[in-house]
């Protein structure tokens, strides 16, 4: 499996949360920049998801690709838009970190 394939996954992981925060402001899609950028994220995320999954199982990358999503948007939320930083919630975001690990770890090459 080429390796080129998991660079597309993880890029794509980003460009979800980029899409994801992007929701909270385009404020029902009624700011057209943040609108345009949120839509540009969107599909730049599904278009390399594609992609990835040329070589990648649809299961594991599909897992992958929202797992980065989560953990991303949960991090930029507690970063940026004040959400809480309890350690519950952070145990939680590190399980599905493992999650994510593991699955990169027992694909097939």
């Amino acid at each position: 499996m080429p390796a080129g394939a998991w660079t597309y996954l993880f890029i794509a992981g980003l460009l979800e949360v980029g899409w994801a925060i992007g929701l909270k402001f385009t404020e029902g899609f009624t700011r057209p920049a943040a609108s345009l950028l949120t839509v540009g994220a969107m599909v730049g995320s599904f278009w390399l998801l594609a992609l990835a999954l040329k070589a990648i199982p649809v299961g594991t990358g599909y897992a992958v690709w929202t797992g980065i999503g989560t953990v991303g948007t949960a991090l930029a939320g507690m970063m940026f838009l004040g959400e809480p930083r309890d350690a519950m919630r952070l145990f939680c975001i590190g399980l599905v970190v493992a999650g994510i690990a593991g699955l990169r770890l027992v694909s097939p090459e």
